[in-house]
């Protein structure tokens, strides 16, 4: 491991450390010296996987799941292959070497699409493109196609709730870890989305059909020790958005949540052993537990706070209580989220989300919070009976949108960009209100979620106790 602060709080963990970056070189020369009996690669993230099948031809003894099992669900076409054995959902989609290709594809499934290079690291090089011209430039700038490294073309899900399962599979039991609903949706990395175990919003019925393909997925991809699955759910329909057979950035965020050491119990697997012969405890239950992320955006001046499918995110917290509203909460304020200033709040949505604008205008006036909003989402709020203070949009009136978050009148702004026409005034009321210092929101989902914790006021941080003190109530 090339960061040694990875194990700076766990001293004991291992009897040796190497300083070195994860190259197959460095890789070969430790294991010549070391002489390992067996090799985890799934505890590193992607990185490893990408080691796994030229380790093996070298002649390490890889522990776990099989290389080819992990190169089955690496590689496109193999890991289509696998969904279609085991009979579940994919968004439509489809691979372009160049433009031309590209086009073919996007006509055949429609815009929005979700575009990426073949191997990609926390989200790399994504973008959801809404037209040619987009496509065209991003092939030009972002990524060069070529028959080697293909260019992957999803059919975006719009408004699809976003979906991660950690689970531990041994060959024939499958232990589900956790299932984890994203607060925004599906088009926002999941390193970036906060989400919520259990599930705040989805049936019983979805998150049975949601554990049942995981399983499915394991036992067909003869997984050994830990999975993580990504799904989407559209107008109660399931899709599989990819699998990695690997521990993901989840998993210590379940193991907290539940209490339940799912990487002790996946090591314990790829050793050997069944799940059957270990002892499990019984999961903690009764409680919400809250992931949020954090950004580095304050250290960037002028960057774009805008979330999207590159991750950006350099951390993450954790919320607990009894209600989701209150552990999202305690989740924001533990990311060092502040909310400054008067109790007043900025909407500027795009049109698809001025109906849940409208929820949110309701929680902060019911909070006692004034609300200010651009033309189009005042007329939204006066429809449904809130008033609003109208505001000028970017550059035009004496009281834009820049002066009202320069002069500290707001507390928090919510922005979500829609046409291309407003994208630039977008970015700059989300840099201004970075510049001030001024708590931001730039889903609907993820200002809904901040509504309902603030509408909790106080309240939302009561009781507090310790981590030790919830595994033992």
């Amino acid at each position: 491991n090339c960061n040694p602060e990875t194990v700076s709080t766990d001293f004991d963990t291992a009897d040796r450390l190497y300083f070195e970056p994860l190259t197959l070189e460095n890789v070969l020369e430790i294991c010549r010296v070391e002489n390992p009996e067996g090799v985890i690669v799934q505890f590193g993230g992607q990185t490893p996987l990408k080691l796994a099948v030229p380790l093996e031809q070298a002649g390490v003894p890889i522990i776990g799941t099989p290389p080819d099992a992990i190169d089955r669900a690496e590689d496109r076409e193999r890991a289509n292959q696998l969904m279609e054995a085991v009979g579940v959902k994919q968004p439509p989609a489809g691979l372009a070497t160049n433009l031309e290709e590209a086009l073919a594809v996007v006509r055949r499934l429609g815009f929005p699409v979700l575009v990426r290079p073949s191997y990609v690291l926390g989200g790399r090089a994504m973008e959801i493109v809404f037209s040619e011209e987009q496509l065209a430039r991003y092939l030009r700038e972002a990524v060069k196609a070529s028959p080697e490294h293909p260019v992957l073309i999803d059919r975006f899900l719009d408004r699809a709730v976003e979906v991660d399962v950690d689970v531990v599979f041994d060959g024939e039991r499958c232990l589900v870890g956790g299932v984890l609903e994203h607060v925004e949706q599906a088009g926002v990395h999941s390193g970036d989305s906060a989400c919520c175990l259990p599930p705040h919003t989805l049936s019983d019925d979805v998150i049975r059909r949601i554990e049942e393909q995981a399983g499915a997925l394991a036992r067909e991809l003869g997984v050994r020790g830990l999975m993580n699955a990504q799904f989407a759910v559209q107008d109660d329909e399931v899709y599989v958005i990819e699998v990695n057979p690997r521990a993901s950035r989840t998993v210590p965020f379940v193991a907290k949540a539940t209490g339940v050491q799912i990487a002790r119990l996946a090591a314990r697997v790829m050793a050997g052993e069944k799940l059957d012969d270990l002892d499990i405890p019984a999961p903690k239950t009764g409680h919400y537990a809250v992931k949020e992320a954090v950004f580095p955006f304050d250290r960037f001046p002028g960057a774009d706070p805008l979330l999207g499918p590159e991750m950006r995110s350099t951390g993450e917290v954790m919320g607990v209580a009894e209600t989701f509203d209150s552990a999202f909460a305690r989740a924001t304020l533990g990311a060092g989220v502040r909310f400054r200033g008067e109790p007043a709040v900025l909407l500027t949505v795009r049109n698809e989300d001025k109906a849940q604008a409208i929820e949110v205008g309701r929680l902060l006036h019911l909070a006692g919070w004034q609300v200010y909003a651009t033309t189009g989402t005042t007329e939204v709020l006066a429809s449904a009976g809130l008033n609003a203070t109208v505001v000028d949009r970017v550059g035009q009136g004496d009281l834009d949108c820049c002066h009202l978050i320069h002069e500290g009148r707001v507390s928090l702004v919510v922005n979500t960009p829609g046409s291309v026409s407003d994208a630039q005034d977008s970015a700059i009321i989300r840099k201004e209100a970075l510049r001030a210092g001024v708590a931001y929101c730039t889903t609907i989902a993820g200002a809904m979620a901040t509504a309902r914790g603030l509408a909790e006021g106080e309240a939302a941080f009561l009781p507090v106790r310790s981590m030790q003190a919830h595994y033992t109530a």
